[in-house]
């Protein structure tokens, strides 16, 4: 699971466990 902030906004898929930066 990997989530992308884009804008602020935390896109990833459904629960979100790490983030990029």
């Amino acid at each position: 699971r990997f989530a992308i902030r884009e804008g602020g906004r935390t896109v990833g898929a459904g629960v979100v466990s790490q983030i990029i930066e």
